[in-house]
């Protein structure tokens, strides 16, 4: 993780997007549990950096420490660990709709696709050789991954190479995206990156301080400003959240702040360095502080 940058960009313009707020639309609330999951007492919780949950509301933790990949059950009850042979420096963590589960690891410049069960599945990049090839692919410091609703694989390049690598679902690149810079479609470390049913592309541009919304193929679709956007996820209603450090906010239609929670410290519904987050079938939030060194649940009140 690296330090943000703050700056002018917070007040990038607003790119082809209604401004009109849907009547439908809500805040919702949260109730925070701090003890959401409950750590084997042979492993300490390290930096947590990523987060996500599957159908069976089993929640995957990508920490920095050894046994990486923590996997518990919807109740917080340990299953399993893995990761051990391949993550250095865990990022970036997602669960894709069939179960597996996707990580990006920093130090050796590499994306890992498995089981649930921890069984390697496929690998992208090339181990410890940082580039922009990409055929066979290289990334530069990846810092995310998401699965696209026909299988497609969007990564992002974030640290080094600042841009959007797009791959089909056997790994076979497809295109790319993006470079260095503070224009509408370049950025400046893409943090995580979401699907949206539509299949558009969100990005957390985070140290331009902006949401980058991209159609498959790569076309810029929207800018929303939002300073230093460390996480974003997507609900079932299609209500996006995005983590901002010590702040979780929801967003409206139009892309403003409707409602935000948070402050800096450690109780409840406070955070350090909220740094990507989850949702599950039933709209609770998982949150992954690497400062607190731990996982908080934001449960939805109804």
């Amino acid at each position: 993780m690296q330090k943000p940058i703050f700056g002018t960009a917070v007040f990038a313009v607003v790119i082809a997007f209604s401004t009109s707020r849907c009547v439908a639309e809500r805040p919702v609330k949260f109730t925070a549990e701090l003890d959401c999951i409950q750590v084997p007492s042979n492993t300490e919780l390290g930096k947590c950096s990523g987060v996500g949950v599957d159908a069976k509301g089993q929640v995957f933790v990508l920490h920095r420490g050894k046994h990486p990949i923590l996997c518990f059950d919807k109740t917080g009850k340990f299953l399993h660990s893995f990761g051990d042979d391949y993550i250095a420096m865990g990022h970036g963590l997602k669960v894709d709709a069939k179960g597996n589960v996707w990580a990006t690891c920093t130090e050796h410049h590499m994306v890992y696709k498995f089981s649930g069960d921890g069984k390697l599945l496929l690998t992208l990049g090339q181990l410890d050789r940082p580039g922009t090839g990409t055929d066979p692919p290289q990334f530069d410091q990846p810092t995310d991954v998401a699965v696209g609703p026909g299988g497609e694989i969007y990564v992002a390049d974030g640290y080094g190479n600042s841009r959007m690598v797009k791959f089909s679902p056997q790994g076979k690149f497809l295109s790319e995206w993006g470079t260095a810079g503070d224009e509408p479609g370049q950025f400046h470390a893409p943090h995580q990156v979401d699907v949206d049913r539509q299949g558009r592309v969100i990005v957390a541009d985070r140290d331009n301080n902006r949401l980058q919304v991209f159609d498959n193929q790569g076309k810029l679709q929207k800018v929303i400003p939002i300073a230093t956007p460390f996480g974003i996820v997507i609900d079932s209603d299609g209500v996006l959240f995005v983590s901002s450090g010590d702040k979780i906010h929801q967003l409206d239609k139009s892309g403003a702040v409707l409602r935000s929670w948070g402050s800096e410290g450690s109780g409840p519904l406070q955070f350090k360095t909220a740094h990507q987050i989850a949702i599950d079938k039933d709209g609770h939030l998982f949150v992954a502080e690497v400062a607190g060194l731990r996982l908080q649940k934001l449960r939805r009140d109804r």
